[in-house]
């Protein structure tokens, strides 16, 4: 039995040493399995012809602004226009009560008729007495006085003439008329009110809304960018007036294109922007007064502009913009860039790529500088018919 049982052990460390050099040439021969390669998809990179347009915040204010005051005292007798309507230049909106300016004039237009009917004997006398006093009949004295009251005369005569025209003209300010055409907003009087000469409250106010300006801000630093570029020739300016866009308060566009009229040579120090007018027709009142808008202007066309796809760019750790690109062989390589502006979905490159260059725009993540990659050119998604079914359901 005991042989046996040598005889069982001895079998079983033979086995034992079997199984394992038949482990040990497995290993041997089996193959290690095959590197993958990640695949990554790219965009190449092609100048294209942009146009480049700023976005800019602005407040709207009327053409024309006049605020209706009196320029006599008086009772105001009657209100000739209906709040809110439009009225014409030169249409009757109050009328003060004439009748003591009607007196004033009647008094001073009197007083000239009296002055001017003693004129002639006056000056007669005057002048008699003067070509006798040459052969000695009066004294010199009496003559110079005769003469002395003719001047006063002529005095009296221009002060009556001054009275008149002074009364004349407050009788004409009785009638308080439109000094512009417009649309003329709410009375702060009354029939019956009593309104005194350039009071400052204004006894109601005409603008004119079509067409409109917009009043819109840009910083001098953009404004010096602006100009750089078009200086070096990256930007070319557009012939003739620049044509400007607006969003409403509620973003829908407007729909009438404005242009712009002038920018101002002032630099506001306290915000460091320059203010930008724009011409807008307006003929459905749809801008109104103190209403705020964004403006689209155009800077320029850039002949040669590099945008690439947002998802293709990204910021280091200083937030300096760098992109993965692809050379020759799909190896990748980190790039850095200058980027201007975000348009649309997409970056407005300065510096950093070329005409040609593939930068990856898929799969960053899964390769680092120096990685052989497999490429494939980038290729929009579009949603399968069961995919937009199911987010049309989700959205209603």
């Amino acid at each position: 039995m005991a042989n046996i049982r040598n005889n069982n052990k001895g079998w079983m460390v033979v086995v034992t040493w079997v199984e394992v050099a038949g482990a040990m040439a497995g290993c041997r021969k089996a193959a290690p399995p095959p590197r993958l390669v990640p695949e990554v998809a790219y965009q190449t990179v092609v100048p294209t012809r942009t146009v480049l347009s700023a976005e800019l915040p602005g407040r709207i204010t009327a053409l024309l602004v006049a605020e209706i005051r009196p320029q006599v005292n008086g009772l105001i007798k009657k209100r000739a226009f209906q709040e809110g309507a439009d009225v014409k230049a030169g249409s009757l909106l109050y009328q003060i009560d004439p009748t003591p300016y009607q007196a004033a004039l009647d008094q001073a237009k009197a007083s000239l008729a009296a002055a001017e009917a003693d004129l002639p004997a006056i000056k007669s006398r005057a002048e008699r007495l003067q070509s006798l006093v040459k052969i000695h009949a009066v004294g010199v004295q009496e003559a110079e006085e005769a003469g002395a009251n003719h001047q006063k005369a002529i005095a009296s005569v221009a002060l009556a003439k001054a009275a008149y025209d002074s009364a004349r003209i407050n009788l004409a300010y009785t009638p308080i008329k439109a000094p512009i055409s417009g649309r003329i907003g709410v009375s702060n009087v009354t029939v019956g009110a009593m309104v005194t000469a350039y009071q400052p409250t204004p006894l109601a106010t005409i603008q004119q809304l079509d067409p409109i300006y917009v009043d819109v801000t840009q910083s001098s630093s953009e404004l010096l960018r602006l100009r750089r570029s078009l200086e070096s020739g990256r930007l070319k300016s557009g012939d003739g007036a620049r044509t400007v866009k607006l969003v409403l308060e509620d973003g829908t566009p407007y729909p009438l294109a404005g242009k712009l009229q002038f920018r101002d040579v002032t630099v506001n120090p306290a915000t460091g922007a320059v203010t930008l007018r724009m011409v807008f027709p307006n003929p459905e009142y749809v801008l109104l007064p103190g209403m705020f808008v964004r403006a689209t202007v155009e800077e320029g066309t850039d002949e040669h502009a590099i945008l690439v796809m947002q998802q293709g760019v990204s910021r280091d750790t200083k937030g300096n913009a760098v992109a993965l690109v692809l050379d020759k062989s799909d190896k990748v390589e980190l790039r850095m860039l200058s980027v201007d502006r975000a348009m649309g979905d997409t970056w407005l490159v300065t510096r950093g790529l070329a005409a040609g260059d593939r930068v990856i725009v898929e799969g960053m993540q899964k390769v680092r500088p120096g990685a052989q990659v497999k490429a494939v050119p980038f290729v929009a998604q579009v949603a399968s018919p069961a995919e937009r079914n199911v987010a049309a359901a989700m959205n209603k």
